[in-house]
């Protein structure tokens, strides 16, 4: 079997979009990337393989609380009537990682990418987005940076600083080296939001945004824009 490699990746902008139609949106690109693996799995030597396709998927949500596979119920602190209260939804879903708040204001990136065009490195992966999101925030004037032992970009983030603050988190799946789920980044959001959970299950920091930071509305089209020139440069990807 030949093996070809694509970088280029396709944009897909859905805007405000419910969080569950978003998901079986993301399975359905997954599901095809991935079987269009499988088949490329069965040809024999000397046939050549069908590339597979990227997507970086660009939205926001409505008011939603998800719960990956790893979190905990009790970091959520809504019961059903505080959810409806605070017109929010709930969703356990299948990526890594605790629980987390998604909303108006808060730029998420879902990348449906077959990681065998680029690296087979599922920690190198996680980094790179990282290092997408810190140039970005770079761009406002913005020092944000990693914390050992926890995914995600913070802002105070250096050792010994006073109050650490998470400005982007991140939950990923991933079967035959094709991701889904991905990046959440606080523009503009409501932070008050994040007081009805225990974010990430972290109890000890706090959480924050661009907007809270910089103290002015941010323009989301240009963050947008932004970074995705850096996820492109980081990864070395054709942006379509």
């Amino acid at each position: 079997m030949n093996i070809l490699t694509n970088k280029a990746v396709e944009v897909i902008n859905l805007g405000a979009e419910d969080y569950q139609l978003v998901w079986d949106y993301q399975e359905t690109v997954f599901k095809k990337t991935v079987d269009r693996k499988i088949e490329n799995r069965k040809l024999e030597k000397g046939e050549l393989q069908t590339i597979t396709d990227n997507y970086l998927i660009l939205c926001e949500h409505p008011h939603v609380y998800t719960l990956g596979k790893s979190g905990s119920m009790e970091n959520l602190l809504l019961d059903e009537h505080g959810l409806e209260k605070h017109f929010a939804k709930f969703y356990r879903i299948n990526r890594g990682g605790d629980i987390t708040y998604h909303g108006p204001g808060q730029l998420v990136v879902y990348p449906i990418i077959d990681l065998e065009n680029f690296f087979t490195d599922i920690h190198k992966y996680l980094r790179y987005l990282e290092e997408a999101v810190i140039l970005t925030l770079r761009e406002y004037g913005l020092n944000t940076g990693r914390i050992d032992g926890l995914t995600g970009v913070w802002v105070d983030f250096e050792k010994g600083a006073q109050n650490p603050r998470k400005i982007c988190a991140m939950g990923v799946k991933t079967s035959r080296w094709v991701t889904m789920h991905g990046l959440a980044l606080n523009v503009n959001t409501d932070l008050s939001y994040f007081n009805h959970i225990v974010p990430c299950g972290i109890d000890d920091k706090e959480v924050t945004s661009l907007n809270k930071e910089l103290g002015h509305i941010v323009n989301m089209a240009d963050i947008q824009q932004k970074l995705i020139h850096h996820i492109a440069e980081v990864f070395q990807m054709e942006i379509l």
